[in-house]
């Protein structure tokens, strides 16, 4: 990790501002494709660099938010039409049968907004949220604002705390471990929550069934 936010940020430092803000808006679109991309740690650099006044932590976020929201989309709609396509066919179905299409798109319509706002706060899972979406059927309008908030909440966050509340620059690395193992944390939380509740009405239905069935 502490390799990682050297190399990211000896990159940075060497960049002059406009150079930054296209790297920093190419890690936050690249994200949503490849989820090991350091997009937060280079968000938060980029913010903290402002301080010294030749980066503006307002362009960092508005360049970020916008690359994020705009691939997001665009992986969305190739998960509704060429992932639809695909899962459709031999290879797709051993991967995803239709019995699992048809729970995931279930699942999508009962908790999609709230599913897809929870889990763009979420390290990893993420960016497996858009192309399911899409894949799911799950209409644009269910879709596409949540992600713009959610994305425009933690990346707003990050940039201003980066930008206000951090002095040094080992503090960026250690705030950003710590958002993202927060992000985790309420993750587990998050799945142990829904595992649960959808155990207790699973079981509730299974107690009413056998009720009936002695009646």
């Amino acid at each position: 990790m502490r390799e990682l936010f050297d190399n990211i940020l000896n990159t940075l430092l060497g960049l002059p501002p406009t150079a930054v803000y296209t790297v920093v808006g190419i890690l936050a679109a690249v994200e949503n494709v490849f989820p090991p991309v350091p997009a937060d740690t280079a968000v938060a650099i980029g913010a903290f660099l402002s301080t010294g006044g030749s980066i503006s932590a307002q362009a960092v976020f508005t360049i970020t938010w916008i690359a994020n929201v705009s691939s997001a989309i665009m992986v969305y709609v190739a998960g509704r039409t060429i992932g639809r396509q695909f899962f459709a066919g031999r290879l797709g179905q051993r991967l995803l049968n239709p019995a699992a299409m048809a729970r995931l798109e279930s699942l999508y319509l009962k908790y999609g907004m709230w599913g897809i706002f929870l889990s763009r706060f979420l390290p990893g899972l993420r960016a497996v949220v858009p192309p399911f979406a899409g894949i799911a059927n799950l209409g644009a309008w269910r879709t596409i604002p949540p992600m713009v908030v959610a994305s425009g909440l933690w990346y707003g966050t990050l940039t201003f705390v980066a930008a206000t509340a951090v002095r040094e620059l080992d503090q960026v690395a250690r705030f950003v471990r710590g958002l993202n193992v927060a992000g985790a944390v309420a993750g587990g939380v998050l799945v142990a929550g829904v595992g649960f509740a959808w155990w207790w009405r699973r079981r509730r239905k299974l107690e009413g069934g056998g009720a009936g069935a002695d009646q």
